[in-house]
């Protein structure tokens, strides 16, 4: 073999590579770009486990419905057979907050992180009730958590921080001025 013709497979060689190269660093970006970083208001991450709940897919129709007593009775059913779940713990933290009764929201949302501590989902509304009980400290750390949390924006993000800013831009939430 000649030295021209060995130059010439090694620049193939590398040709050859660098499309690979390029294949998989496309596949990756594929992958990042559908796979969805956000998943619909409140994000469940077992929906395939729980679809097969017929309390919980109630707890979901009368969640959709905004029928927050029904979700709460459907969905403490589910949670009876499934404890573990914290996609039902923030549905329940959810329902319980939009029935007015906070201390069964953070009840449930503190269930739901303790079972998954990346769950955007409970740590978004967590920092909203927070923000019911005039507690921006502690609704900051949420938003805190989930910048960590999301590695490229996610709606549970965008909507904390959206509703952090509207709480302050609240006049009952400015510091007196001296």
């Amino acid at each position: 073999m000649s030295l021209a013709t060995g130059a010439g497979q090694l620049g193939k060689w590398r040709q050859m590579i660098s499309r690979r190269r390029a294949i998989v660093v496309l596949a990756a970006a594929i992958g990042l770009a559908t796979a969805s970083p956000c998943f619909s208001d409140p994000e469940e991450t077992t929906p395939e486990v729980s679809a097969a709940d017929p309390d919980y897919v109630a707890g979901r129709k009368a969640f959709e419905a905004k029928n927050w007593t029904s979700a709460i009775k459907s969905f403490s059913s589910a949670e009876g057979r499934n404890p573990r779940n914290a996609d039902i713990q923030n549905y329940l933290g959810y329902a319980y907050r939009k029935t007015g009764k906070l201390d069964l929201a953070f009840n449930h949302y503190n269930r739901a992180l303790a079972l998954n501590p990346r769950h955007r989902g409970a740590h978004e509304y967590m920092g909203e009730a927070y923000l019911l009980k005039g507690d921006v400290k502690s609704a900051q750390k949420h938003l805190a958590a989930l910048r960590e949390i999301c590695s490229l924006p996610c709606e549970e993000l965008t909507d904390l921080e959206r509703e952090i800013s509207k709480y302050l831009k609240k006049p009952a939430a400015r510091p007196a001025r001296p």
